[in-house]
């Protein structure tokens, strides 16, 4: 018999039990279609958190006051308080410097204080930096304005919901706003959802680190900073480099590793860190969408059993025409087979569409500037299709072997 012919009497039995046929590919439908959606949105959702943490900067590493270990079971820390004995200092800075790989070093003073337009008053978070290097350090770009430059005395950079939604007027360039009982002149706007580390926080001040200590309701004193910020010329050695900082600091700090009272992190692995456990979370859902692919596969099975049974004599029929043993198999793998191809094409499209929805939704969530995007590749497409023929094939592998194995005279006995 031919492949055709096979095909044919496959596709006409199928047709034939309708009802019956399509309760057998919804189960394959949602399985596919659970599959591609999970997988496309956890893609996205890579994607989104990749672009996020991009803005923290692979190249970019932190020294920050304060340590905290696990050790024997327990746990012993030391907090970031502001007393001068733990706050860094510009010898910290010089020493950062001189570590092989290090670009840039900018000493921050960090805190908070009031900031005053017009006649509204609101919290904000200060930022002070070393002007003669935060341009080169900063990864967010600016709406409008400039960045802050080496010289400036009473300027700010300020984000971009700080600017046009924290107060009743938006704030323009230019425009003097008195910030800790000072007045500043506004000379640069971020972009939306800046979030960059060393600068572009959406309702945060950025000025230069002398006129932040000023302003900061916390005690920071002169040539002490808060944090320490760090630019490396290759981010693929930025652990290195970190481990480098560690090595030089302790010394120049006079602390052992048990007596260490600093913190050097290192964005590049918390870039990492974050995008394995995104990538764990999805394949870990995606795993469980894919048990519904064996409840259709249990279903296909069934249907494929039923379908032997109430086609006993036509079995005996074909072999007593000629059919082998292989040719009564291939007729009824073709036709789980088709369960599994119609059910892999009509769930690829059911999964796409329940991907945009909910990517369209998370992106009403998140608001402007959101990137949440569900990501379909050709290469999910094919698998999803390639995976549900396969499923339907092996569903019918037991029931197709138990019809090859008719006796054509039992078979055309049959009587149902």
């Amino acid at each position: 018999m031919k492949t055709f012919d096979t095909f044919r009497l496959s596709l006409s039995h199928v047709r034939k039990s309708k009802m019956r046929s399509w309760l057998t590919i919804i189960g394959i439908v949602i399985g596919v279609a659970a599959v591609v959606a999970i997988i496309s949105i956890g893609q996205g959702m890579q994607e989104s958190v990749q672009a996020r943490l991009g803005s923290l900067g692979a190249d970019l590493i932190t020294v920050t006051p304060g340590f905290s270990r696990a050790s024997g079971g327990g746990f012993e820390g030391r907090s970031s308080g502001s007393g001068s004995s733990i706050n860094l200092t510009d010898k910290d800075v010089n020493v950062i410097k001189q570590v092989p790989g290090v670009l840039y070093v900018n000493g921050m003073v960090s805190g908070r204080s009031d900031m005053i337009l017009g006649t509204e008053k609101t919290s904000v978070s200060i930022s002070g930096v070393d002007t003669a290097v935060w341009r080169s350090m900063v990864t967010t770009q600016l709406e409008a304005g400039r960045y802050l430059q080496p010289g400036d005395s009473n300027a700010v950079v300020i984000g971009y919901s700080l600017a046009h939604d924290t107060f009743l007027q938006s704030i323009t360039l230019n425009r003097p706003v008195t910030i800790g009982g000072k007045t500043f002149k506004v000379v640069g706007i971020f972009v939306q959802s800046g979030g960059g580390f060393g600068g572009g926080s959406d309702n945060a001040v950025y000025m230069p680190a002398d006129y932040a200590r000023d302003v900061i309701t916390t005690n920071v004193p002169r040539n002490t900073f808060t944090s320490i910020m760090v630019k490396v010329a290759d981010p693929t050695i930025a652990d290195k480099i970190a481990s480098d900082i560690v090595t030089k600091l302790m010394p120049s700090r006079h602390v052992n590793p048990r007596t260490r009272d600093f913190t050097v992190t290192a964005f590049a692995t918390i870039q990492q860190q974050i995008t394995s456990v995104v990538q764990t979370i999805s394949l870990f859902l995606a795993a469980i969408a894919a048990v519904s692919l064996l409840v259709g596969a249990v279903g296909i099975a069934n249907t494929m059993f039923m379908s032997v049974m109430e086609r006993t004599r036509q079995i005996g029929l074909l072999k007593a025409l000629g059919a082998t043993d292989n040719e009564v198999m291939k007729l009824f793998l073709m036709e789980s087979g088709l369960f599994g191809f119609v059910g892999g094409v009509l769930g690829i499209i059911s999964g796409v569409l329940i991907s945009v929805i909910i990517s369209e939704v998370g992106l009403r969530a998140i608001g402007p500037g959101g990137t949440m995007n569900a990501v379909v590749t050709p290469q999910l497409l094919v698998f999803a299709l390639a995976f549900s023929i396969f499923v339907g094939i092996i569903s019918g592998v037991a029931p197709a072997r138990a019809a090859a194995k008719m006796n054509p005279v039992d078979a055309l006995r049959f009587e149902q």
